[in-house]
């Protein structure tokens, strides 16, 4: 007998993030779309992270949590999910117009060369990569410039192939993030294999905290990123003398 659905309730952690069925192809998506191997080329940067290392923001397990614990709550949370689910009810009414105005929005956010570059490069390497999956809406693809398309329009767009509910993109988003910026830290600072999972461990739970917070108090009004610190180690980064990840 086919199964239809995994489960009527996911609940993660003790946090219940959606209670609609969950087709197992949805979940087989979501794992791939959520993973390090997906050949977008996230593991080559480090978000600055490599020059907080340089400067000696990061230099152990405990700092780096901080790094990403202060990155998730002023990028992920603030930024990157409200633009998640702006795309997602735009992909779902067919307002093309209103993904490419929020494709625009969203590389406004994005303050130096290196995070814009980066945003564009994984938005050109998904829908390369999305040109082989028939399963994807061709006139939603058709409608995006490969050369100016940010990395969440790819990746919502991405999740459209599997039904995928709002609130596991926001998830599946952050966790991409999460594992590459690990795999970051365990390079440059570096870090051990138990410390990475250390800091998976524990950011898992922040993550759905975060979560549950953006739930109950939506970001308004326009989703803004403000966070200097990592403008101006991104910058230093683009110059920095010696590095291992891309600028």
């Amino acid at each position: 007998m086919a199964i239809d659905t995994i489960m009527a309730t996911i609940t993660v952690m003790g946090h219940i993030v959606m209670t609609e069925p969950l087709p197992p192809q949805t979940l087989l998506g979501l794992l791939h779309l959520s993973s390090p191997a997906l050949p977008v080329g996230a593991f080559s940067y480090s978000e600055a992270l490599e020059a907080a290392v340089q400067a000696g923001w990061v230099s152990d397990e405990a700092s780096a949590l901080t790094w990403l614990s202060d990155a998730l709550e002023l990028g992920m949370v603030r930024c990157d999910w409200p633009y998640v689910d702006a795309l997602m009810q735009a992909w779902s009414d067919g307002d093309l117009a209103r993904v490419a105005d929020l494709n625009q929005r969203y590389l406004i956010t994005r303050e130096t060369q290196e995070i814009r570059q980066q945003t564009l490069q994984m938005g050109h390497a998904m829908l390369k990569w999305l040109d082989n999956h028939p399963d994807v809406p061709q006139a939603q693809r058709s409608a995006l410039d490969l050369s100016n398309t940010c990395w969440p329009v790819a990746f919502t767009l991405a999740h459209l192939q599997y039904s995928t509910p709002t609130v596991l993109v926001r998830l599946s988003l952050a966790f991409s993030w999460l594992e590459n910026q690990v795999q970051s830290a365990m390079k440059a600072v570096p870090l051990g294999q138990k410390s990475g999972q250390r800091l998976i461990h524990a950011m898992n739970q922040r993550i759905l905290d975060a979560h549950a917070l953006y739930v109950s108090h939506p970001v308004t009004p326009e989703p803004i990123s403000f966070s200097p610190g990592l403008a101006i180690l991104s910058s230093r980064h683009e110059h920095q003398y010696t590095r291992i990840f891309r600028s």
